[in-house]
């Protein structure tokens, strides 16, 4: 869980985010005011029987992050999944995460002044489109994690996102 700052009260904002082979999803946004309710309820969103992302999941691997509550991880051990906590400051472990909590501050957060948790969310959505679909990643051939066959000849365009913070080139088929 990655916390953040709202604007407008300087309240707390937490996003759950979760990596799987480099692909991230972020499932919640929560106004996280340091008591065990927040993270509760993060955690019942989790392991819903409909819709929850860890249905069926047998491990959750978090940090030591004070939001992770004693009663949040006994919520998960309850629904059948272990709760796995790492060491302290030992961010390689969980590098996927921590890798796009990084990018998501530096190439979007900090750039954008946020006017709420809907502007919140607004931008981490088409941040995550963007990271899936156009941003390039070193690890698999500078490629997007989504990303279609990139043609050799056309005009080169440019697509804009978050009013200009982000942007792709891309070349339009001929």
């Amino acid at each position: 869980m990655s916390v953040f700052r709202a604007p407008e009260d300087g309240s707390r904002v937490g996003t759950v985010d979760v990596a799987q082979n480099a692909r991230v999803s972020v499932k919640g946004v929560v106004a996280a005011s340091g008591s065990a309710s927040s993270s509760l309820s993060v955690g019942r969103n989790l392991i819903d029987d409909v819709s929850g992302f860890l249905r069926g999941k047998g491990f959750l691997i978090h940090d030591r992050d004070p939001l992770y509550t004693r009663e949040f991880r006994a919520l998960l051990c309850h629904a059948g999944v272990t709760s796995v906590r790492l060491p302290p400051r030992s961010p390689n472990l969980n590098a996927y995460a921590e890798r796009f909590v990084l990018s998501i501050k530096s190439e979007c957060l900090d750039r954008t002044v946020l006017v709420g948790e809907r502007h919140l969310r607004r931008a981490i959505g088409s941040y995550v489109e963007h990271y899936h679909l156009e941003r390039p990643h070193q690890g698999i051939g500078n490629l997007p994690i989504k990303g279609v066959p990139i043609p050799s000849t056309g005009v080169v365009l440019r697509r804009e996102r978050l009013g200009g913070i982000l942007s792709h080139y891309y070349r339009d088929a001929a």
